[in-house]
């Protein structure tokens, strides 16, 4: 075997090596991404762990309020169309992709667009329960009483159309 052999062949061995640390790296990478404190919310874009995020984390966020029409108490906190952006990719967020924001606790869910979640009029947000909890609160007919809204949320899924 010819000294240029051995070094391709050196060379090729090395390439295979560096590959292999790259790829176990971008893996670990890849799953810590998607490791969630305790507590935290879990995002999930068609069926996959996109991320999650704590009540702490909204801080960053603008705070919105409103008063809703049954009682005419201010609900004030974050809206879920911020709060989606901060771990959903824009490409995935068309105006009839599937929204569903449901808690395991109540056994409720609110099911809704991309489009009413992005329309401000509509005020889709996220507001602390007496409990330290999230509930989700709107002003949308199927979302504008106490009974309706998502107490204690624990799961929000992001994909699919109508």
């Amino acid at each position: 075997m010819s000294q240029r052999v051995r070094i391709a062949i050196l060379i090729g061995v090395l390439a295979l090596l560096a590959g292999a640390v790259l790829g176990v790296d971008a893996l670990r990478r890849s799953t810590k991404a998607t490791e969630l404190a305790p507590g935290a919310i879990p995002i999930y874009v068609e069926g996959k762990l996109v991320g999650g995020f704590l009540p702490e984390d909204l801080a960053s966020l603008e705070e919105v309020s409103f008063v809703d029409g049954e009682e005419g108490k201010t609900q004030q906190g974050w809206m879920l169309r911020d709060v989606l952006r901060l771990r959903v990719p824009e490409r995935k967020l068309k105006p009839k992709t599937r929204i569903v924001v449901a808690s395991s606790s109540s056994g409720k869910s609110a099911e809704l667009t991309w489009a009413e979640v992005d329309d401000p009029a509509n005020w889709v947000m996220f507001d602390l329960a007496g409990r330290g909890t999230l509930k989700l609160v709107s002003v949308l007919e199927r979302l504008d009483v106490r009974d309706e809204w998502v107490q204690d949320v624990d799961r929000i899924d992001v994909g699919g159309a109508e």
